[in-house]
């Protein structure tokens, strides 16, 4: 059975001058968050943006795509941080969005290094988010294990 997720947003005004909201998420978890174009371009100052809500969505399915890798290869990680970098950029004339660097450290007892890059390169490769946006959005990872 497919899922569907759901958003609503509104928007008033032009471009450059108007705002909107990120009225209400179908599960309820968020409503009611500003955007504007200034928020993608500039400075956030308090208000989100469709970059940033892409970066949430890539680092939380990096992190458990990893898991899901590190758990067929026999591995259960204490804990992974995760940070997805998303770059918005004028790129020849137009806005879009670049890349998605995703950043990882790990607590995973009895791996080594190199297992765990091997692993993390793999789910970059297997996360859906990476998925949606590859071969238009340049993808990398930096991982290592901490302690």
């Amino acid at each position: 059975m497919a899922a569907v997720r759901t958003a609503d947003v509104t928007w008033s005004g032009d471009l450059p001058s108007g705002s909107g909201t990120i009225d209400y998420v179908g599960s309820g978890a968020f409503s009611r968050m500003p955007v504007t174009w200034a928020s993608r371009t500039e400075r956030s100052d308090g208000r989100t943006s469709p970059e940033e809500l892409l970066a949430a969505a890539h680092a939380a399915c990096y992190a458990m795509a990893f898991s899901n890798g590190l758990a067929k290869a026999g591995h259960t990680a204490e804990q992974l941080s995760v940070r997805a970098a998303v770059t918005f950029d004028n790129v020849d004339g137009g806005w879009k969005v670049a890349s998605s660097a995703l950043t990882v450290k790990g607590r995973v007892p009895g791996l080594s290094d190199e297992e765990f890059v091997k692993l993390a390169e793999a789910a970059k490769d297997g996360c859906p988010i990476s998925g949606a946006i590859k071969g238009n959005v340049a993808l990398s990872v930096d991982a290592s294990l901490e302690g």
